[in-house]
């Protein structure tokens, strides 16, 4: 068993200690807060050993999983790597793309194996549907949330829309060539809903929405490609195909039949893939541990993460752009 150390315990920090203590690849060894008196009441509330000397905490493990806010991802991430341990760092991978370079470099330099969190990944529908999306030239994404005081803070692209764009960009095997984007602050000082229409070098486009100030929950995405059409619920973890094939020579009494123009008839076929159920931060988490010990490339390595942050940053420049000039 690898020994993990936690440092940032918020929210999603809190999850993670509770599934790396459950963990059989982990030994949780402790956690490291900079708010001393929230670290140590968590602590005697759920038996996890509170550090409030991180470096103490660094020493002892193989392993960080970095969850604080993004600001600090750097600070964290670089010391782990001086320190010679793997680490895992929460979405957005850093607070720049310069910062997010640096890492990169830093981690190929001391031989780091690092993933970064996009745990839509690891989503149970989205891997069901994957073998499916072969080539697909367009995509309808929406992410939508009811608002939450907490995390306004965080411009929603960041927040939540680099979720898909991370999604988009393992799918679409071709180098982006333009993007388009517009957004709205309604309750925050950030963007609150914003749309990013992003176009690759194949003809591929993507079209993508969220929103945090929705009356309901959505996460859903929608692939378009030759001859089929996935459907992804992220949300409640389902998945629809629907496929063209030839139409057979003997049509059945409940066979969906298309005809053409031309008199080519195709059959219209329904699969709904078998989506096992699982824990995705543990399994995001996990897959880590097995990349570390069976010498396995990284799911989700630095570059990737970097990719979908330079997307989104790409995106937050043209929303701010057309805020000023209104």
């Amino acid at each position: 068993m690898l020994k993990v150390g936690l440092v940032g315990a918020g929210h999603l920090g809190k999850i993670h200690l509770k599934l790396l203590r459950q963990s059989s690849k982990y030994q949780l060894i402790g956690f490291h807060d900079l708010d001393m008196e929230a670290g140590e009441s968590l602590a005697q509330e759920f038996g996890y050993k509170y550090y409030e000397n991180f470096d103490e905490l660094l020493n002892q493990i193989d392993v960080l999983d970095i969850v604080t806010p993004t600001f600090a991802h750097f600070e964290y991430a670089e010391k782990a790597i001086i320190a010679g341990k793997h680490f895992f760092i929460e979405k957005p991978i850093t607070n720049s793309l310069e910062q997010a370079n640096q890492l990169i470099q830093l981690a190929k330099q001391n031989n780091i194996k690092a993933q970064v969190g996009h745990v839509e990944r690891f989503n149970p529908a989205f891997i069901s549907s994957k073998p499916f999306i072969v080539n697909p030239m367009f995509m309808e994404i929406h992410r939508l949330a009811e608002f939450n005081p907490r995390g306004t803070d965080v411009p929603v692209v960041l927040d939540l829309m680099i979720h898909d764009l991370d999604i988009v960009l393992s799918v679409v095997k071709s180098k982006v060539k333009n993007i388009h984007a517009s957004g709205v602050a309604v309750v925050s000082n950030t963007p609150d809903i914003a749309n990013a229409r992003i176009e690759f070098e194949n003809g591929c486009v993507a079209n993508v929405t969220t929103s945090r100030i929705s009356m309901k929950n959505m996460r859903k995405s929608r692939f378009f490609q030759k001859d089929a059409y996935i459907s992804i619920d992220f949300l409640e973890k389902k998945a629809e195909i629907i496929k063209m094939e030839d139409a057979p020579k003997e049509i059945q009494p409940f066979d969906m039949i298309i005809e053409n123009s031309n008199g080519d008839k195709r059959k219209i076929v329904f699969q709904y893939p078998e989506v096992q159920s699982n824990n995705a931060i543990l399994d995001e988490l996990e897959s880590l541990a097995d990349s570390i010990e069976k010498k396995l490339p990284v799911q989700i390595p630095l570059e990737q993460g970097k990719e979908a942050l330079e997307i989104a940053m790409e995106i937050m420049r043209q929303i701010d752009n057309s805020i000023k000039n209104i």
